[in-house]
C-alpha cells in the first residue's frame, strides 16, 4: 500500500469507530514505562507536555492523578478523542485536545516534555519523518525533553493491517540526531491484550542547541 492511496485519517477514524479500546493491540493498562520517564526526568507539576497520537491512551489519566496541569494531547482521529472524553467525564475540560496529522501539526505553544508512543513508526515517508522532527525540535523549550517509543528490529512489521518503520536503538538515534542528543534508550516487551507481545525500543532525547538541519 503506497502513501498516496492511504487515507490515513479515515483509517484510524474507521478503527476507533469499530473496535473497543481493549480491542487494539497497542491498549496498556497502565502506562508504566511513559510514565517512569515523567518521574525520571522529574517533570514538574506545571510542565507544558504533549502527547502524540495519545487518543484513546490512558497515559493522559495518570497525569491528570498526578496532579500534572497543561496536558495536551494530538490524534488524528476525532473518534479517538471522544472516547478519551467519555472515559474522563468532566476532568476531560482540563486537557488541550488537537486533532490532527502530527505531519501537518502547528503548534501554537512551546512544550517542556513531548511525548509518543506507537505514532511515530506510523511514518514511512522520508519527508514526514524529517517535516515531524523539524515542528517537535520547533516546538520543543530549551532544556525539554523528547520521548518516542517505536517497534523495535524484533518488534511486529505492520500494525492495524499497514506497515510501519522499526527501529533499533542505533537506528533511532541516528534518525533524530540532527536535532536530539541521546539521553537513553530502552527495549520493551509489550504484552498485547491477545496474549501476544510487540517489542518496543523507547528512547529519550534533549534537543542540540543548533539542529543540524534547518528547520525553516
Amino acid at each position: 500500500m503506497t502513501f498516496d492511496r492511504f487515507n490515513r485519517k479515515e483509517h484510524w477514524e474507521n478503527i476507533y469507530k469499530t473496535k473497543q479500546s481493549k480491542d487494539v493491540s497497542w491498549y496498556q493498562q497502565s502506562p508504566e514505562t511513559s510514565l517512569d520517564f515523567f518521574s525520571q526526568f522529574k517533570i514538574p507539576k506545571t510542565a507544558k507536555i504533549i502527547d502524540i497520537g495519545g487518543g484513546d491512551s490512558v497515559l493522559v489519566d495518570s497525569l491528570i492523578n498526578l496532579g500534572y496541569q497543561d496536558i495536551t494531547v494530538l490524534d488524528i482521529s476525532e473518534n479517538a478523542i471522544e472516547k478519551a472524553k467519555q472515559r474522563l467525564g468532566t476532568k476531560a475540560t482540563q486537557i488541550k485536545w488537537i486533532i490532527e496529522d502530527v505531519t501537518k501539526f502547528k503548534p501554537t505553544e512551546k512544550y517542556d516534555f513531548w511525548h509518543d508512543r506507537a505514532a511515530f513508526h506510523f511514518l514511512t515517508d522520508e519527508k514526514e519523518i524529517e517535516q515531524y522532527l523539524k515542528t517537535a525540535y520547533e516546538f520543543i523549550n530549551p532544556g525539554g525533553i523528547l520521548v518516542i517509543g517505536a517497534f523495535s528490529e524484533q518488534g511486529p512489521q505492520k500494525c492495524s493491517g499497514i506497515e510501519i518503520k522499526q527501529y533499533s536503538q542505533r537506528s533511532m538515534t541516528e534518525k533524530l540526531n540532527p536535532f536530539f542528543e541521546k539521553i537513553k534508550c530502552i527495549t520493551i516487551d509489550h504484552k498485547t491484550p491477545f496474549d501476544t507481545i510487540q517489542n518496543f525500543v523507547f528512547c529519550s532525547f534533549k534537543k542540540w542547541n543548533k539542529p543540524a538541519i534547518k528547520t525553516a
